[in-house]
Order: C-alpha cells, then structure tokens, then sequence
C-alpha cells in the first residue's frame, strides 16, 4: 500500500472508552511504516480530551518514493 492508501485503511477503524481522560499517553510501536496507525490513534485520543500523546517507536521502515 501507498502512503494514501494507508492513511485510508486505518480512518475511523479506532475508538477509545476512557472511564478517566489521562493528561498524557504514549504509544508504542516495534515498527513504524508510514506513521498512518500512530497519526489516527493519537487523532483519537486528542478528539477525547487526551492533552499530549507521545510515540515511541523502534525502527522505521523507509516508503519508496
């Protein structure tokens, strides 16, 4: 999948129930392809009052132009 076509794929997949809204989260991923997963889940959790949401990521795979 293209970049665009990542960012497709994971649009309005992600839902979050939170009993106590955190100031800050960070996510974890092994490996970061186009950042489309963290982007969407952060836009999720900034959308339910998270302040400041963090990613932590061990490698990143590079996209062919």
């Amino acid at each position: 999948m293209n970049i665009e076509q990542r960012r497709k794929n994971v649009q309005n997949v992600f839902e979050v129930h939170l009993t106590h809204t955190p100031d800050h989260v960070w996510l974890v991923d092994d490996v970061m392809t186009s950042g489309a997963t963290l982007n969407e889940i952060a836009r999720v959790l900034k959308k339910s009052g998270v302040t400041f949401v963090g990613s932590l990521t061990l490698a990143r795979r590079l996209l062919d132009s």
